[in-house]
C-alpha cells in the first residue's frame, strides 16, 4: 500500500499541492503562534521608572482587597487613597519628603500625552537639565525631549507658559514640570510621595496609617502605567488564539475540501483497484497513507516556516506598539512538536470522510459510477450537516432566551460563523442546485445557448461545483461576519449615546484631565441654559460571594442629569437617585428597585446602597450611576448642556466657549459629540481580524486555484465533445471562464447567507437588550475578496483549458487522461 500510495503522489503531485500548501502555512502560524504565546509567557520585570533613584516611596492604597470564603479578591482602583497630611507630618520628620502630583497638560502643538508633575520630583528619574535652567515662578516650565525649546511659549488648558529648559526624554513619559506650589495648585491631591530616609524607619511610623511602602523594585507600583504589558500581552493572547483557532479549521476545511474531490476524480481509478482484486481496507489505507506523507512534509516545511516569520512578526509588532519593546522570540521547542503533531492530525482528520468514501463501493459500482456525478449527498453526510444547523440553531435560543449580551463577545461572533460554515458545506449539494438556478436565471435566458450550458454542467457536476464554491463561502462568510458583528455592534453603541444624549451641547475635557471649580462656576453662570457636570467613576460589587465585579460608573446630580439626559430605564425614576442610592442595570446580580446593594466605592470605601432605578443591559456601555458624594477623588470630566426653549443656539454656544476659554475643555454640538466618540475596534482587535480575513483569503486562493486546475483538466474530454459539436477555441474558454464566475458567485451568494444568518443573531440579541439598529454588512470588503475569488478562477480555470484545447479535439475525446 505505501509503494502504491507513494507512486500516486509522485504521478499526481499537482492534486496535493493545494492541500500541502494549505497545511504548511497553517503549521507555520501554529509555530509562530506557540512561539509567541511561550514569549510572553517570560515577560521580563520591569525596573522603576519614574522614581528609579528615589530611595522610599509612600503610596496611598491603590488596590481594594475583599475577603471570600475562598480566599482574598482583589481590584485596582481607579482613584487611590490620597497619603493622608498627618503621614506625610510623620514622614517629614525622618527626611525630606516629596509630594508627586500627575496631572494631564494640553498643548496645541505639543504631544497629545503631556502629563505634568511638580518640578522636585525630576530627580528621582533621575531627570537633568539639558538646557536653560528650572521654573521659579508659576508661568515656567521644563519640558521633557526636543518638541520645544526654551523661550517659546505654549498656551494649555491650564493657561499659557514660557519653557525655561528642558530635560532628555527617557521613553516613558512626556513630561512638563511646573514650580511645585503651581503644581500642588492644578493638583490639589497627592497619592503618593518620594521620602529621603531609612526604609525600616519609615515603615515604622506609616503601620497602619493605609498606605504601602516601596523599596527597589516595588518601587514600579508607583509608575502610571504599571499594567501596560499585562494589558498588551494578554491582546496579544487573544490575538494569536483567535488566528490559530481560524487556521486550524480552514486548514481542515480545505484539506477535507481538496481529498474529497480527489477522491471523487478517482472512483474509475478505485474501482479498477477493487477489480483487480484491492479491499476496501486496503483502499482506505492508501488514501490515508497519502494524506500521512503529506501532512508529514507538509508540516515540517510549516515549522521551517514559522522559525524563519516568528522574529520578524514580533519586530513588528514591537515597531507597530502592540507589543513591548523587550518582546523577543524565545527558543522553546514545545511549540514545534505541538504544530507538527497538530498539522499531522489536521491531515489524517481531513481525509477521514474522503478515504470512507473511496473504499464502501464494490468494484462493479465504482465502474458504473466512475462517469457519472450522483450520489453526492450521503446520508452522513445529511445528518451532519442538519445537526450542526440545528446546534447552531439551539445554541443561539439558548444564549437569546439565557444572555443575549453573551453574543456580543468577540469569542462568541468569531466562533458562530464556524458552525454555519461547515454546516452548509455538507449541505452544499442541496443547496448548490437551487443557487446555481438563481443565479443562472438570467443568463440561461439570454440569446444563444451558452447561458444554458454554462448552468447545466454548473448543475450536472454537483461535486465540482460545491468544491470550487467551498472556499469562497469560507471567505465571503467569514469576511460578512466577523466585521460585520464589529461595525454592527460599533453603529448599536453610537445608536445608544445618540438616544441617551438629549443635550444640545456637550463640553469635554482634555484627555485625563478634569474641569475646575472656577471654569464650572462660569459655565453655570451662563444664563438660559441647564448645565450638568459629570464625572467618570467606577464601583465593585461582589457576586455570588466570591466574585468581585466591577461596573464603570458616572456621577452626576439627579436632577440635571435627567434634564440632560435620557437613560434607557427598566424600571425605577432618575429623580430618586440620591446620596444614599444608586441606579444599576440588569446585568448586576441584585437589580430589583428597592433593593440595598452593598458596594465598593472607587477608593476602597464601602457602602450599602438602596437600588433607586434600573436600566436595560444595551451593548455593556450602561454602567451604574452615583452622586457626586459617592465618587470620590473623580474630576468633573463632561458637562451636558441644554438651552432654554427658544434661546438662540449660536449665542449659548459663544457664551459657552468664553466661561471656558482657559479650560482646556472642548465644546460640541450633539451631532458632533456623537461623531466624535463613534465606536472604533480596537487596534489590536482590528489586526487580528485583519489577519484572520488574510488567512482565510490566502486559503481560498490555494483551495481554488488547486480546486479549479484539478477540475478543468477532469474535462478534457467534455471541451473536446464541445469542439467537435462545432465550438471554436475561444468560445469554449469563454464558456469555462463564465461556468467559474458563475461558481464564484454561488459561493458568494451562500457566504451571504451564511453572514446574514450570524449577523441576525446578533441583531436579535441587542434588539432583547433594547437596542434597535441597523446591520452592517462589509460590502467593500466582501466586494473586494468576491473580485479577488473571481480573478484566480478565471485564471486557474482558463490557462489549464487554453493548454487543453491545444490536443487535437479527436485525440482528447478518445482518452480522458
Amino acid at each position: 500500500m505505501l509503494s502504491v500510495a507513494l507512486r500516486t503522489l509522485h504521478t499526481r503531485c499537482a492534486t496535493f499541492v493545494g492541500a500541502f500548501v494549505a497545511l504548511s502555512l497553517g503549521v507555520a502560524l501554529l509555530t509562530v503562534m506557540g512561539l509567541a504565546l511561550d514569549s510572553s509567557s517570560d515577560a521580563p520585570g520591569r525596573k522603576p521608572e519614574r522614581f528609579a533613584a528615589a530611595p522610599v516611596v509612600v503610596k496611598g492604597t491603590d488596590t481594594l482587597r475583599v475577603s471570600t470564603p475562598i480566599g482574598e479578591r482583589t481590584q485596582r482602583l481607579a482613584h487611590p487613597r490620597a497619603v493622608p497630611i498627618e503621614t506625610v507630618l510623620k514622614l517629614k520628620e525622618l527626611g525630606t519628603v516629596v509630594q508627586d502630583r500627575t496631572f494631564s497638560v494640553s498643548a496645541a502643538d505639543g504631544p497629545g500625552n503631556l502629563v505634568g508633575h511638580p518640578w522636585s520630583v525630576a530627580a528621582f528619574a533621575p531627570y537633568e537639565i539639558t538646557a536653560g535652567r528650572a521654573p521659579k515662578t508659576a508661568d515656567e516650565v521644563v519640558v521633557s525631549g526636543d518638541w520645544s525649546k526654551p523661550g517659546e511659549r505654549f498656551r494649555t488648558g491650564r493657561g499659557t507658559v514660557r519653557v525655561v529648559g528642558t530635560v532628555a526624554d527617557r521613553g516613558f513619559e512626556n513630561a512638563v514640570f511646573y514650580t511645585d506650589s503651581q503644581a500642588a495648585r492644578l493638583s490639589p491631591i497627592s497619592v503618593q510621595s518620594a521620602v529621603d530616609a531609612d526604609a525600616a524607619a519609615v515603615r515604622k511610623a506609616v503601620r497602619g496609617e493605609g498606605v504601602e511602602v516601596l523599596t527597589g523594585d516595588a518601587r514600579r507600583r508607583a509608575d502610571p502605567d504599571l499594567d501596560r504589558d499585562r494589558e498588551a500581552i494578554t491582546a496579544m493572547t487573544a490575538l494569536f488564539g483567535t488566528a490559530g483557532g481560524v487556521s486550524a479549521f480552514v486548514s481542515v476545511f480545505v484539506v477535507a475540501s481538496t481529498f474529497a474531490f480527489t477522491v471523487a476524480q478517482r472512483r474509475r481509478e478505485f474501482g479498477l483497484l477493487r477489480t483487480a482484486g484491492a479491499t476496501p481496507g486496503q483502499i482506505r489505507r492508501i488514501v490515508f497513507t497519502e494524506a500521512l506523507v503529506v501532512g508529514v512534509i507538509a508540516s515540517i516545511a510549516g515549522c521551517l516556516l514559522g522559525s524563519y516569520g516568528a522574529p520578524r512578526l514580533a519586530s513588528w509588532l514591537v515597531d507597530g506598539g502592540l507589543a513591548p519593546s523587550w518582546y523577543t522570540i524565545g527558543n522553546s521547542t514545545w511549540p514545534y512538536h505541538l504544530a507538527f503533531w497538530t498539522g499531522l492530525l489536521v491531515a489524517l482528520c481531513g481525509v477521514v470522510a474522503a478515504s470512507w468514501r473511496a473504499g464502501r463501493t464494490s468494484p462493479t459500482e465504482a465502474l458504473h459510477d466512475a462517469s457519472v456525478d450522483s450520489g453526492v449527498m450521503t446520508w452522513g453526510r445529511l445528518l451532519s450537516g442538519a445537526a450542526l444547523l440545528l446546534t447552531a440553531a439551539v445554541t443561539l435560543g439558548m444564549a437569546l432566551s439565557g444572555d443575549p449580551s453573551e453574543l456580543l463577545h468577540r469569542k462568541s461572533y468569531v466562533s458562530r460563523p464556524m458552525l454555519l460554515i461547515t454546516a452548509f458545506a455538507f449541505l452544499a449539494p442541496i443547496v448548490v442546485r437551487p443557487s446555481i438556478r438563481l443565479v443562472a436565471w438570467l443568463p440561461a435566458r439570454l440569446p444563444g445557448a451558452g447561458g444554458m450550458l454554462v448552468c447545466e454542467n454548473a448543475a450536472a457536476g454537483v461535486r465540482r461545483t460545491a468544491a470550487i464554491a467551498a472556499p469562497v463561502l469560507v471567505t465571503v462568510a467569514l469576511s460578512g461576519s466577523l466585521l460585520g458583528a464589529t461595525a454592527t455592534l460599533n453603529r448599536a453603541k453610537a445608536t445608544e449615546t445618540r438616544t441617551q444624549t438629549t443635550a444640545a451641547f456637550v463640553i469635554t475635557a482634555a484627555s485625563g484631565a478634569g474641569f475646575d471649580e472656577v471654569t464650572l462656576t462660569r459655565l453655570r453662570a451662563v444664563p438660559g441654559v441647564t448645565v450638568s457636570p459629570t464625572s467618570s467613576t467606577a464601583v465593585h460589587v461582589m457576586e455570588d460571594g466570591v466574585a468581585l465585579v466591577r461596573s464603570e460608573a458616572r456621577s452626576a446630580e439627579p436632577g440635571l442629569l435627567a434634564a440632560t439626559t435620557r437613560l434607557p430605564l427598566a424600571s425605577g425614576k432618575v429623580s430618586d437617585l440620591d446620596d444614599d442610592s444608586i441606579i444599576v442595570n440588569e446585568e448586576w446580580q441584585r437589580h430589583t428597585v428597592g433593593q440595598r446593594v452593598q458596594v465598593w466605592l472607587d477608593d476602597g470605601t464601602r457602602k450599602t446602597l438602596r437600588i433607586a432605578a434600573v436600566m436595560t443591559t444595551g451593548t455593556g456601555n450602561n454602567g451604574a450611576y452615583v452622586t457626586p458624594r459617592n465618587a470620590p477623588g473623580s474630576s468633573v470630566d463632561r458637562v451636558d448642556v441644554t438651552p432654554a426653549t427658544g434661546a438662540d443656539a449660536g449665542s449659548v454656544a459663544a457664551e459657552l466657549r468664553a466661561a471656558m476659554r482657559d479650560s482646556g475643555g472642548r465644546l460640541l454640538t450633539k451631532a458632533e459629540w456623537v461623531r466624535a466618540t463613534y465606536p472604533e475596534t480596537d487596534p489590536t482587535t482590528r489586526l487580528g481580524l485583519m489577519l484572520v480575513l488574510g488567512i482565510a483569503l490566502v486559503y481560498t486562493g490555494i483551495s481554488l486555484a488547486n480546486t479549479m486546475v484539478m477540475a478543468t483538466s477532469d474535462r478534457v474530454r467534455d471541451l473536446a465533445v464541445l469542439r467537435l459539436a462545432g465550438a471554436t477555441r475561444w468560445q469554449a474558454l469563454r464558456l469555462v471562464g463564465a461556468e467559474a464566475l458563475m461558481v464564484v458567485a454561488v459561493g458568494a451568494l451562500l457566504g451571504l447567507l451564511v453572514a446574514g444568518l450570524d449577523l441576525a443573531g446578533m441583531w436579535g440579541a441587542l434588539g432583547l437588550l433594547s437596542v434597535w439598529t441597523s446591520l452592517e454588512l462589509p460590502w467593500a470588503v466582501i466586494g473586494a475578496a468576491v473580485a479577488a475569488c473571481a480573478l484566480l478562477a478565471l485564471v486557474a480555470s482558463v490557462v489549464p483549458a487554453w493548454f487543453a484545447l491545444r490536443r487535437r479535439a479527436v485525440e482528447s475525446a478518445a482518452g480522458r487522461e
